[in-house]
Parts: C-alpha cells; structure tokens; sequence
C-alpha cells in the first residue's frame, strides 16, 4: 500500500506536466481577452486584443477574434456618421462571434449582401438587454448617428433585472488569483470541455444558501417569473428610452412568449424572429460542440437581416 501511494505521489505530478505539455503543443485552448469597465462604465473587451478561441474536445473549431478600437470583436472600427447609411448589432455571445473568424461575422456577411452599408458589431457574451440599453443611452452621441440597431432579446435569460450594475461574477475573471489559474492550460483545457462542472457544482450547492423563491407549483412559478420579466423590461425602457422608430429586437420567438410578443405588437416595439429560418434549414444552424450558430447559422441570420433592411429602407 505504501509503494502505491509513494507512486501516486511521484507519477502523478508528471502525468499533469505530460498533459500540460500535450495541451500547449496542440493549441487545444482559447486565449482569454482582457475585459473591463470603461470611463463610461460599460463593460466590455480592452482595445485592441487579439487571438484565438476554441471550442470542442480537440479544437472542432478555432476562430480568430479581434477586439477593435471600441472593445469589441469586429474587423472593422466605428465611425458612424450622417452621410453613410450604419446599422449596429448589440448582443450577447451570439453577436460577438467568438465562434466565427471575425473577418466572417454577422456584420461582415451583411455587408457582402448589401453594399455601401457599415455594420458595428457590439457583442459582449453575457450581455443582458441591461447591459445592451445602457451601452446605448452611454453612447448616445454615436447611436444617433446610427440608422437602424438590432438588440438581441431572449426572454428568459435577458430581462432577469430591472436595472444595469456591472456584474461582480463577471468582473472577478480579471482578478489575480483567476489570471493565474489560467497561466495553467491544462486548468483552462478542462473547465472548456466541461470536466469541472460537476465539483463546482457540487461546491456551489455544498457553500450556497438557497435562493430561489418558495413557489412549490411550476406553473405558478413560471408565471410568477414571466410577470416579473415584464416588469423588468418596461421599467428599462422607460429608465433608458427606446427608439421605436430604429431600434428592432431580434429574438427567437419559438421560446418567447405568446403574450410577450403581443405586448410587443400591440406597444408598436419592431422584432425580427430568427427561429422559422433556422429551423426550415436542411442543414446544422449550430455547433457541433457548442450551441451557437454556426457558418451556415450566421450566413441566415446575416440573410434575414438583410432582407429586413432592404424591405424597411
């Protein structure tokens, strides 16, 4: 029993500088921007970044992200003005596009189907549409100059607060302790494909309270929920302003409610829905690792925007 353990204790430590060493040669992780609140407090990508992010269990994709004079993933910079026609994209991951060579965005793929048009990506994962309103009303100056700006909006995960705070979750990522357990690759290799989930999980119900409101029955919670949703999305509207006469949601509305989207309708707020496209489509919209669009799920989406702007011009 002894020899066991002292080869545990000697084998061990080599087995992780081995796969340390497998990790690094095989470029099997993505490179972490550095992310920051601006002087306008907004949150979002330090200037000028570059480098790689990777997604699946041996790098099924790779991508290359840029992150532009503004802080966010784009090939271009953002210089909006009266004499050019400009669109803006705000969003959470799914427009930031780590997953797509920031050459090929969103952006890029419009502005190969409609020429003379200036697409501004601003995409920040795990943006919520406070964060996304707020990033507006801060810039104001420059989304005036803006002629249309789709909002992404996800009813479920987009309108769990009422007003805009940086988020402490999010913002701890840059503290030391967190900057150096990602010197480790083989550290990093592992919460990407998921081996942490469970000990942290398990970490988190062990150490947590629980705070989730005390509805037993799931419809009511789910109502009480949705309710509360609401709220929050008209009292952000009315603390940030909303133009309805340039700003068009861009949701999916198979997973968004049916009174939702009446409320929407009847306010005259303009939505554009993605999941009819998406789903008609013959072939994968996502990921094979990763739940986000893919080439092929981009160049629909990058589709029925356009179509959009050309019949709303």
């Amino acid at each position: 029993m002894k020899k066991l353990i002292a080869k545990f204790i000697v084998y061990t430590p080599l087995v992780l500088i081995g796969l340390e060493i497998l990790v690094r040669t095989f470029n099997l992780t993505k490179d972490y921007p550095i992310r920051y609140v601006d002087e306008m407090g907004v949150e979002k990508w330090l200037p000028n970044q570059h480098g790689v992010s990777v997604t699946g269990i041996r790098r099924q994709n790779a991508s290359e992200f840029r992150i532009n004079n503004s802080g966010f993933n784009s090939y271009r910079e953002y210089t909006p003005s009266k004499e050019t026609f400009e669109i803006a994209l705000v969003g959470d991951s799914f427009i930031e596009g780590f997953h797509q060579n920031y050459y090929n965005s969103i952006g890029k793929k419009i502005e190969n189907k409609l020429n003379g048009i200036q697409v501004y990506e601003y995409g920040y994962a795990g943006y919520d549409l406070a964060d996304e309103l707020h990033l507006i009303h801060q810039y104001q100056e420059a989304f005036n100059l803006i002629d249309l700006v789709f909002i992404s909006l996800e009813f479920e995960t987009d309108l769990t607060r009422p007003n805009y705070t940086a988020l402490e979750e999010r913002m701890k990522l840059e503290s030391p302790l967190y900057k150096a357990l990602r010197q480790c690759k083989l550290l990093v290799y592992m919460q990407t494909i998921g081996i942490l989930e469970a000990p942290k999980s398990l970490f988190s119900k062990a150490f947590s309270q629980d705070r989730n409101i005390n509805i037993d029955h799931p419809l009511e919670k789910r109502t009480h929920f949705n309710l509360g949703y609401f709220e929050n999305f008209k009292k952000l509207v009315n603390t940030y302003g909303f133009d309805k006469t340039r700003y068009i949601f861009l949701l999916d509305a198979e997973i968004t409610p049916e009174a939702f989207l009446k409320y929407l309708r009847n306010n005259q707020f303009k939505y554009v829905a993605f999941s009819e496209i998406l789903n008609n489509s013959k072939s994968s919209t996502t990921l094979l690792y990763d739940m986000h669009w893919n080439d092929h799920g981009r160049e629909l989406i990058a589709k029925l925007i356009s179509f959009y702007i050309t019949e709303n011009k």
